[in-house]
């Protein structure tokens, strides 16, 4: 899962017809690893533009819209409301 904050709407005039009633935003890597890569999420939590967001991707990103055929590859799963560190 990916740490992400999403910094814009996406709109698309055509799309695949699986893809219709998807809200798509554009989400920025905030994590270690990937800081700073732009990707294009599908929103399934009402993500607002500046929110940190969870991000699963890849075929469990899919899960996620009960659908095994559909292409996506990441998906918003929560929204993050404070962070907190495990020691």
């Amino acid at each position: 899962m990916i740490i992400a904050r999403i910094i814009d709407t996406v709109w698309a005039t055509r799309k695949a017809e699986s893809l219709n009633g998807l809200r798509f935003m554009l989400a920025e890597d905030i994590g270690e690893t990937g800081e700073g890569h732009r990707f294009i999420v599908a929103d399934i939590m009402g993500a607002g533009i500046g929110d940190r967001v969870i991000v699963s991707t890849g075929s469990s990103a899919r899960m996620m819209l009960e659908k095994d055929n559909i292409p996506v590859d990441a998906v918003v799963v929560g929204i993050i409301d404070n962070d907190c560190t495990l020691s």
